[in-house]
């Protein structure tokens, strides 16, 4: 029997989506999906960290949607920090050029975890991966 989640979607800006375009194109890469996910346990002082790799091994566990014609893959551990997350690709002349990740979400689980014990500092939510 299937079961449908509620899931709010996980937005990728305009520049995201092109630069991940630009990025499948170029590799040629047909058929992979960009797949967002919690690195390194997702517990940290800062909130969640998040990594994203260029996927085409989805999972029957996975959740598959698309925003801006871009195919987005999420695990089932992953979900509960990116619901209503933003992906954005920013040119920072200090940092560089990559993808930056703001999820509400990382903020409440992260507290969550703090108080089952792991580190207690708050807040983050949001990282920057390099392409």
């Amino acid at each position: 029997m299937l079961q449908e989640l509620d899931v709010q979607t996980i937005t990728l800006t305009t520049s995201a989506s092109q630069a991940v375009q630009n990025i499948l194109d170029e590799r040629k890469l047909e058929g992979y999906a960009l797949r967002v996910y919690v690195s390194g346990g997702g517990c940290g002082c800062s909130g969640a960290n998040f990594g994203m790799a260029l996927d085409n091994n989805i999972q029957d566990v996975d959740t598959i949607f698309e925003t801006n014609g871009i195919k987005l893959v999420v695990d089932q551990t992953s979900i509960e920090y990116l619901r209503g997350a933003t992906i954005d690709f920013v040119n920072d002349p200090e940092h560089g050029a990559g993808f930056a990740v703001n999820s509400p979400n990382a903020k409440k689980q992260s507290h969550e975890h703090a108080e089952e014990g792991c580190c207690g500092g708050g807040g983050g939510g949001s990282c920057s991966c390099q392409n």
